[in-house]
């Protein structure tokens, strides 16, 4: 009974904008159930002439053919039409020839490589997310996910319950779908010329059309997964278009799958759907970021279809008005996720790219895409590793080459050359740069220069606070919001922190784990005790309530902050304990680092700090107030703790809860965790000291004993 004046209680929140078009979106859902309901869903190819912008002579020619029957030359038109238009996409087959020589110059092992690659997708086995080797059956599944043996129902989209276990790992079922692994096949047929790759993908794009008819499944649910589908189906089309033999006839004399009329019907479809049902009132996030992307991008590179000018304005109004509200002063994405920070940078840089190839007004982007880079280069090491703070699908916008998720020196890459900001870049062009230029390859060259230096900084509006040194030492403090809106993809980690030792990962965020299929785990890997900060009496400081809500929340405040050659100082408190403040200063110099819990009010109470240490390093405790961890390169770390006794958790049953980590969605590994707990009545302290050394020097020993 309380369901009602819940709901009543939001519509009377809602602006009249926002029941205009919810209104607006159900009577085209309405409209759309009833076609549904009288008539078996069905693809058609003739449908796709409506569609079609004839201004263009192929165009035209390919509209005709259609309307007359012969699906085969209206292929062959359009196939022409796209291997002699102008440039409209950071790829073009018309510079296939010299893109691939600049590659395999610069790269020779790319070819092996993408071969290798796109072997293995021809053979049904995907890496996707944490995933490796995954098998989808034979012809591929679309709506299964094989990691837990379920498959999504055939419904109407509205009707598919994808957050649902009965449908297994949403995740899962819509990487595949998100068709990025044509990107890979792509990459073989233009470096090594295999012939497989581009039958691979003409088998992949009919086969999905046969599994998906319009509006039916779990793959037409989200407005987001359309969009980086959609995204993935243009570079393909610019891929694969010069693999049309010139009469449409196949090697045996059979007509060839007309699949650019499937690609673009498809195509055409699917925008449609996005441009009705954008996210503006139900994920008002990265999710409304990248719908926007993809109605711009396809609206500007494909004028071919009719309705482009319109996904293109809207495209370009959204991503221009979502600047300002989820871009921080600083740089940073609202949504507190690194992981997010870098989906947002992938989408403006490919929306500055797209912009400028086509003509478009690219200062907007360009200037939202500087502040992103910025921020991304300051957070990340310097190896352009991102730690795994807040949520972390796996998922990216250009996997083309097989990168990790968590390495973004290809996106800062690809900002330092289109921003020409040289202090972006980490080293070289990576190959996935050279991608994004397309024809203008050959003139990506390394920045003259050495790149600027980054320096120590606090930003205030994200709340971070990133120490350094030049030798690769890397600690970011967070001591900001909680969240963006829902907080959806926050945790709750107020005054945790990372760090990096000589260029070393040493203490990490343990990750995301999974979303809805697994909700203990969910829960776990968002609590407070799997951040390297302090919990209270058992509590975490921010309360969960659904994958993607919080019933309470915390955010932290930074106080002092001071930078000197060599020196930082930085303080923060939050009052997710409240009445008790948990209080945190940190000083960092050179291979130290000083951290300062305090825990005020009154009463007597039990505080835990959690260490989680990258499975590189071997740890042991020496003694209750020592303990000693050996990379594998063999670099030692000591942590004194004269406060707390410390004790050593590493993934076992010992502790379902701690010595286990998440390097990417899906996978939990071990790792080592350790405690130091103190009982006391407050306010006291506990004070750990991590000393980077093969030799623990006397004063820190002192406190130890």
């Amino acid at each position: 009974m309380r369901a009602l004046p819940t709901r009543l209680g939001r519509v009377a929140r809602m602006t009249p904008a926002e029941i205009s078009a919810r209104v607006a979106m159900a009577v085209r859902r309405g409209a759309d159930r009833v076609v549904h309901a009288s008539r078996k869903p069905a693809w058609h190819r003739r449908d796709l002439v409506s569609a079609l912008a004839t201004d263009a002579p192929g165009v035209a020619e390919a509209a005709a053919a259609l309307d007359g029957g012969d699906d085969s030359a209206a292929h062959v038109a359009l196939s022409r039409h796209f291997a002699a238009r102008p440039r409209r996409w950071p790829i073009a087959p018309s510079g296939r020839d010299a893109l691939v020589a600049v590659i395999r110059a610069r790269f020779p092992q790319a070819a092996a490589d993408a071969t290798t690659r796109a072997r293995a997708i021809a053979d049904g086995r995907f890496d996707l997310l944490g995933y490796r080797a995954l098998e989808f059956g034979s012809p591929i599944d679309w709506h299964l996910d094989p990691v837990h043996g379920r498959v999504a129902p055939r419904r109407f989209w509205t009707d598919v319950p994808y957050l649902s276990e009965a449908c297994g790992d949403h995740k899962i079922v819509w990487e595949l779908n998100r068709h990025q692994h044509w990107l890979a096949l792509g990459r073989a047929h233009w470096l090594s010329a295999d012939r497989h790759a581009a039958a691979t993908f003409t088998d992949h794009l009919a086969g999905w059309l046969a599994a998906n008819p319009p509006l039916i499944g779990m793959n037409w649910a989200s407005m987001l997964e359309l969009a980086f589908r959609a995204i993935s189906w243009i570079w393909a089309l610019h891929f694969f278009t010069d693999a049309a033999p010139a009469s449409g006839a196949a090697a045996d004399g059979t007509r060839e799958d007309p699949w650019t009329v499937d690609l673009l019907l498809g195509l055409d479809r699917q925008l449609r759907l996005v441009e009705g049902n954008l996210s503006t009132w139900f994920s008002p996030n990265t999710h409304l970021i990248g719908e926007a992307l993809a109605l711009y991008v396809a609206g500007r590179a494909l004028p071919e279809l009719r309705r482009a000018p319109v996904w293109a304005r809207v495209g370009r109004r959204v991503l221009i008005e979502e600047i300002a509200r989820q871009i921080t002063d600083d740089g940073g994405h609202a949504e507190r996720s690194f992981h997010y920070h870098r989906y947002t940078l992938d989408f403006y840089l490919l929306a500055l790219a797209v912009a400028r190839l086509t003509g478009d007004d690219a200062a907007p982007f360009g200037e939202a895409a500087q502040r992103l880079a910025r921020f991304a280069r300051i957070v990340a090491d310097d190896r352009g590793r991102l730690a795994r703070v807040g949520d972390d699908d796996g998922g990216q916008l250009f996997p083309i080459c097989g990168r990790e998720a968590a390495d973004a020196s290809d996106s800062l890459g690809v900002a330092a050359w289109l921003l020409q900001d040289p202090s972006l870049a980490l080293g070289p062009p990576t190959e996935e740069v050279l991608w994004m230029a397309g024809e203008e390859a050959a003139s990506v060259r390394t920045p003259p220069g050495v790149p600027l230096a980054v320096r120590s900084i606090s930003l205030e509006a994200s709340g971070y606070t990133v120490c350094r040194s030049p030798r690769g030492d890397h600690l970011v403090f967070d001591a900001g919001p909680h969240g963006f809106l829902n907080g959806g993809h926050a945790h709750a980690d107020a005054l945790s922190i990372v760090l990096t030792v000589a260029g070393r990962p040493f203490l990490i965020d343990p990750g995301t784990a999974s979303y809805t299929i697994d909700r203990e785990a969910r829960d776990r890997f968002r609590s407070t005790r799997l951040h390297n900060t302090l919990t209270l009496d058992g509590r975490s400081q921010s309360t969960p309530s659904g994958s993607f809500h919080w019933a309470t929340t915390t955010a932290a405040t930074r106080g002092v902050w001071r930078s000197a050659e060599g020196l930082d100082v930085v303080d923060g408190w939050h009052d997710g304990y409240a009445p008790i403040r948990h209080a945190r200063a940190i000083t960092a110099r050179r291979g130290c680092w000083i951290v300062e819990d305090r825990v005020e009010g009154g009463g007597r109470h039990r505080a835990e700090l959690h260490w989680h240490v990258d499975p590189a390093w071997t740890v042991e405790v020496v003694d209750a107030a020592l303990a000693r961890a050996r990379h594998a390169s063999g670099a030692r770390v000591w942590i004194v703790s004269p406060d707390a006794p410390l004790e050593r958790f590493t993934g076992s049953t010992m502790s379902p809860e701690l010595g286990w980590h998440s390097p990417v969605y899906g996978v939990v590994e071990p790792c080592t965790t350790l405690r130091a707990a103190r009982e006391a009545e407050a306010p006291f302290g506990i004070r750990t000291v991590i000393v980077e050394g093969d030799d623990l020097p006397d004063e820190f020993r002192q406190r130890a004993c």
